[in-house]
């Protein structure tokens, strides 16, 4: 079991950064490709708003006015990939087939930001979304939902600062669904070589399924020792009492299922353990559904 592609779709230079690093790291410690996606808009999307009172000749100066704009931010991307990936000593390029060793590269693709994501994450192992409290970077959480609901892929949200390390501490967010135990078949690499595992499982949390010894014996089978640990709400949050369970675990990578015990709108409009972690956690949390 290897990870051989990462997909990172970028938006904003200024939410990039931290991802574009968690994304070298991940590409060095599996020896595998990481592609840099950026999404252009297409300026011919401005045209229907000549329906909207906008003369011919407001439509053309916002034409240009956005494709300057979308210019300057893939110049600024590209030179931000450059200069990490020469930093992290990780060749730019195409993956380098049979060869051991990382690489990394970057391409535009004009088209849906959602539509463009979710596709390309079809056909990657992992998708690193970069935070959306990380430059306050509101198409990160929708590039995240794109490939959890679109794509059958597992997401990787990436932390809000560069990262030290990925995975030699993984915490398990268990609750007995079938999305919690997609998140656990896709984490399992990076189980398999921990130094560490933790199943964090609450009573608040869970819902009919297997139960978390059964989780422990089911990765025993892959040669991995886990511990178990129950938490509880913090001022009935659930969400954050998971997230300080996996602090004091020191954990630097969790896995989790995502909206797994409401649809997604009644989780974004009440809350949920979901929405919770997609707005606080500050270490990388990888979600299936």
């Amino acid at each position: 079991m290897s990870v051989r592609k990462f997909l990172l779709p970028v938006n904003s230079p200024a939410s990039a950064e931290a991802a574009l690093y968690a994304g070298l790291l991940l590409a060095k410690m599996w020896n595998a490709h990481l592609q840099v996606l950026h999404v252009g808009i297409d300026s011919r999307d401005i045209a229907p708003l000549a329906g909207e009172g906008l003369s011919g000749a407001m439509i053309e100066q916002m034409m240009s006015a956005s494709e300057l704009e979308s210019g300057s931010r893939v110049a600024k991307l590209r030179e931000m990939f450059a200069a990490a990936a020469e930093a992290e000593t990780v060749t730019v390029g195409h993956a380098l087939h049979g060869r051991d060793e990382p690489s990394a590269s970057f391409k535009v693709i004009t088209g849906r930001e959602e539509e463009v994501i979710a596709y390309q994450a079809r056909l990657s192992d992992l998708t690193i979304v970069p935070h959306p409290l990380a430059g306050e970077d509101v198409a990160s959480a929708d590039g995240l939902h794109a490939v959890l609901f679109d794509s059958g892929r597992p997401v990787l949200l990436a932390p809000v600062l560069r990262p030290d390390s990925i995975g030699k501490r993984v915490a398990i967010a268990w609750n007995g669904t079938s999305n919690a135990a997609s998140a656990l078949g896709s984490i399992m690499p990076f189980i398999r070589q921990a130094q560490a595992v933790r199943i964090l499982v609450s009573e608040d949390y869970f819902r009919p399924g297997p139960g978390a010894a059964e989780v422990a014996e089911y990765i025993s089978h892959h040669g991995v020792t886990a511990d178990i640990v129950n938490f509880r709400g913090l001022n009935r949050v659930v969400g954050a009492g998971l997230l300080a369970a996996a602090a004091d675990f020191g954990a630097d990578m969790m896995s989790m299922g995502a909206y797994s015990s409401a649809s997604r709108l009644r989780q974004l409009i009440l809350g949920g353990v979901t929405r919770h972690v997609l707005e606080n956690a500050t270490l990388p949390v990888l979600m299936n559904r």
